[in-house]
Parts: C-alpha cells; structure tokens; sequence
C-alpha cells in the first residue's frame, strides 16, 4: 500500500462538552503519516463526527488512540442525544482514497477491530465490506436498538428485535458488564466515499422534516392498516438514508442524510428534491449543512446545475455554496469541507 490514502471518520457519542471532545480529538493527532481534518460537534445530536486521513497504517494508529481516549472519557450511561448510537465511539469507517482497494480497507478494519477488542475490551461489530456476512453489511441493524437495548441484546433471552445472526458482537465481551455499560459498543467496517448531509426546514417540530426523511430515503415509508399489517414503499432518492430532526439550539428541523454513493444521488438532487416536498407543504428550506468533508466532484457537480456557465473549480464551488446554502447556519470554507484541498492544506 506504498503512496495510499485512506480516509477514517470516527464519530464520537459527545457534541456538548467541548473540552472533552478537543481532549478526544488531540489523542488523535502526532501520528506521523495521517492527519485530523476535522471534527464537527452538534450539540443536538450530542455527536462529534471527526475525519482523519493519511497513511493507513498511521490513520489506523491515529484511530485507535482516539478509540482509547473516548471510551476513558465518555460515560454511555449518562449519554442522551438525537442520534441513534451503540457506544461512545459509534461507528468508525475506513475508505479509500486513492491507491488502496475497499478489500484492503477491509484488512485495516479488521485489524483495529481485532487491536481494540483486545487491548480495550470492547464489543465490536464489524460492517460494510469488512462484515462477517452479507446480513451484517448494514451498520444501522447492527445498530438497532441503540445503546439502551445492548444489555438486553447480550441476554438472548430477552432480546426481541436482533436475529442470531445479528445480535452478538465480531469481537470482544459477548456479555454485559460494568465495562461495557460505560463505553457500549463499537462498530467498524470500510465503505466507499459516505457523505453526510442535512438540510435545513423552516419549522421547530420536525413535523415536514420527519414525513420528508421517510419519503426520500431509499427504504421508503412504512404504511399500516388497521389490523396492524405492514406495507413497504420505496422511497424516492436511491442510495439514500435519512430521517428528520428537531434542531432546537437554531429553532428549526433538519433531514438529515447520509449520502452513500452520490454517483447515483448527488448533493444538490437531494437538496432540491427536499426543498420541492418542502415547498409543497407550504416549508421553506433555509440551506444545508455538511457534515464532515466531502470530495471536490461533489461541488462542481452541483456547480454546474446552479451555474452551467461556470468552468472553474472556484466558481463552481462557489456557485454550490450559494445554490445550497451551506453557509446557512455556519461558514463554509472550502479548504476544510474537501478532502482534496483539507488534504493539500496544513493542520
């Protein structure tokens, strides 16, 4: 893996406590060969999703102090937040960059996962191309039922909602303790390129954002009749996950997305297909956030469709802020927000 890139985006179960994320967040740094690009907290949420990238085996060393520090400092039983969660570092994927296929990420996610079952003893959960079969793939029903349910997902019998094959952990405590009431579970795996998006509603309720979250994500809705049957509709945006949020710190809601192949669904398709249902139900959309980095296609691809007379990467990039608000709620600065160019900048 001579000259890869790897990218790892931790996200951690604290978004309030801002001295103990910087104290999580520079237990990551110092590693030669990998770098801290970011680490965004939303104290709605009460997650801080931070991204590292670099050598792979110095993102993995980097990864694994940040592991080590937030399981010391963060107390799941104390722990309250919008965000579903498992532990105090929830999941924890590798993705390539350039120069390393998804099989080698896969390689790096099962070596941490194996290094902090146990040296942390920690319950992990392994996803995506590094699941031990196609059943775990899926990190959200690997997550199903949230930290507050793992007790009972360690006691077969009375767990109701995991499948056998589902239920217990890849590696690590099998059973619950003191140890893993305080730090949870984690889940670690490898992925392609993930980008995580919200869009901002004019509305405190969350009554248009969370009917919106349902319509657009790729698994639909579900209807019920009145003998409790269940119906499955597709949802409109494919490749899509995604759900609505009071976001009361600003007074508005979001849709909060997760964007696994923007090949297929990109930026600016979700922002205008949410702010078309939004319209529609007499809600304005504000804008948009990003959260984490993004790489630069992204940008210009919906630089082109804001302004088709921009060829720059500049004015594209610009023509995309603009187009989807990303400055609605906080500044956006390009040269932190994309891989490419955070890559090329210093720390």
């Amino acid at each position: 893996m001579a000259g890869a890139l790897v990218e790892c985006v931790p996200n951690i179960s604290e978004g309030v406590d801002q001295s103990l994320i910087n104290r999580i967040v520079d237990a990551a740094r110092g590693v030669n060969g990998a770098r801290v690009l970011s680490a965004e907290a939303d104290a709605d949420y009460n997650r801080t999703v931070i991204t590292i990238a670099g050598e792979p085996k110095a993102v993995s060393q980097s990864v694994f102090q940040l592991i080590e520090e937030a399981c010391a400092s963060i107390d799941m039983k104390q722990h309250s937040g919008n965000h579903a969660r498992l532990g105090a570092v929830d999941v924890c994927p590798f993705v390539p960059l350039s120069g390393i296929t998804m099989e080698e990420c896969a390689d790096l996610a099962v070596s941490l996962a194996h290094r902090v079952s146990k040296e942390l003893n920690l319950p992990v959960f392994l996803y995506g191309a590094a699941a031990n079969g196609e059943e775990r793939r899926n990190h959200s029903i690997l997550r199903r039922g949230q930290y507050e349910g793992l007790q009972a997902r360690m006691s077969p019998e009375q767990d109701t909602i995991h499948s056998p094959v589902t239920r217990l952990p890849d590696h690590g405590p099998t059973t619950w303790s003191e140890d893993v009431a305080r730090t949870g579970a984690i889940i670690i795996g490898a992925r392609d390129i993930l980008v995580a998006y919200n869009v901002n509603l004019d509305e405190s309720d969350a009554a248009v954002s969370t009917i919106i979250g349902k319509v657009i994500r790729q698994s639909g809705p579900i209807i019920k009749n009145e003998s409790g049957e269940r119906l499955s509709i597709s949802g409109m945006l494919p490749r899509v996950q995604g759900m609505g949020f009071p976001l009361e710190e600003h007074g508005i809601s979001q849709v909060s997305m997760n964007l696994q192949d923007i090949s297929v669904t990109p930026i600016h398709v979700a922002y205008e297909t949410i702010k078309w249902i939004a319209d529609s139900h007499g809600i304005k959309v504000t804008g948009s956030e990003l959260v984490g980095l993004a790489p630069l296609k992204a940008f210009t691809e919906a630089g082109k469709w804001y302004d088709p007379e921009a060829s720059e990467d500049s004015e594209l990039i610009s023509a995309a802020v603009k187009g989807m608000g990303l400055n609605d709620i906080s500044p956006f600065v390009a040269e932190e927000r994309i891989i490419e160019m955070a890559l090329r900048g210093g720390e």
